[in-house]
């Protein structure tokens, strides 16, 4: 089975009232915990490469990592651009074999971010290939995106008609109250579920995509700070709002930071516990078993996508 794009997974996902897991990935090690929580789980994925991770990993070392997933298990993977900010890396990731770009234009004039999403979505299109879209802008900070609370902005379900229409995007990633990055809250957890039904009610059908969904188990918060970290106590995004969330218009939920904390957490324990060990092997092995149990845990308890590959 080759790279599939998500346009079947987010018909099946909208109509069953659950949503696919977007997981970044950097490495080896961690693409492989989210392929054996998924192979486990039976589950479609995508598999999404940010900037920093083509800058980090090369983008053709980790489409070849994906593409051995795919030969292994058999599972539908998209592989997927996470906050292309240019057509140029649009298209350099769609020519690699990228079956999925996200152009985020968000940050510019309603206008020109129609017609620079528009331009994306003809060139894509041509090549086969899926296109992410975002209006609105979510506060934080996760690679190259870097967005304070004072230029932050709910998505205007009054745009969304227009937007779609007027580009061709195949979803859209909107703001509803996540924010990039591991730490979020520091009051109570709020989402605009509002905004995010009466978005549906404008696009029927359409997959909606939710960004900055990172919800920050407590446990590793608590290894990274028993072993020399410094995490501030702020909460993520409640995974029972998450859970709703992929029962409505969402058909997508990104995840990143959680599995960082996973890996981080896990890494800091195993050296604290073993100080004079150096294999990378011995450290690298008990992350990827607890990005494992990270993505297995979203895959049934947050995404409600197991037994859908």
């Amino acid at each position: 089975m080759p790279l599939v794009t998500s346009k079947e997974m987010f018909e099946k996902a909208y109509a069953g009232g659950y949503a696919i897991g977007a997981f970044n990935v950097n490495n080896m090690e961690t693409i492989q915990g989210i392929v054996m929580a998924a192979q486990e789980e039976n589950a479609p994925l995508i598999l999404q490469v940010s900037s920093g991770a083509r800058k980090y990993a090369n983008p053709l070392y980790l489409k070849k990592l994906v593409e051995a997933a795919v030969e292994d298990t058999g599972l539908p993977i998209c592989l997927h651009l996470d906050h292309g900010d240019t057509f140029e890396l649009c298209k350099d990731c769609i020519e690699k074999g990228f079956t999925s770009v996200m152009i985020d234009a968000s940050h510019h004039a309603f206008s020109e971010n129609i017609k620079i999403t528009r331009r994306v979505v003809e060139y894509a299109h041509d090549h086969g290939v899926v296109v992410e879209a975002e209006l609105g802008r979510l506060a934080g900070i996760e690679d190259a995106v870097n967005v304070s609370d004072a230029d932050a902005a709910y998505t205007d379900p009054d745009q969304v008609q227009e937007f779609v229409a007027k580009t061709g995007v195949d979803s859209l990633a909107i703001a509803i109250g996540t924010s990039h990055g591991a730490f979020k809250f520091k009051g109570e957890p709020r989402l605009r579920f509002d905004i995010l039904e009466e978005v549906g009610k404008r696009l029927p059908n359409f997959p909606i995509v939710l960004h900055g969904a990172s919800s920050v188990p407590q446990h590793l918060v608590e290894i990274i700070n028993q072993y020399g970290g410094n995490m501030p106590g702020a909460r993520g995004v409640p995974e029972d709002m998450l859970r709703k969330a992929a029962t409505m218009a969402v058909c997508k939920i990104n995840i990143d930071s959680d599995l960082r904390m996973a890996v981080t957490g896990t890494i800091r324990k195993y050296f604290s516990d073993n100080p004079s060990h150096f294999d990378p092997r011995q450290y690298l092995g008990p992350a990827r078993l607890a990005v494992k149990e990270i993505v297995k845990h979203k895959i049934v308890n947050v995404l409600g996508c197991n037994n859908k590959a």
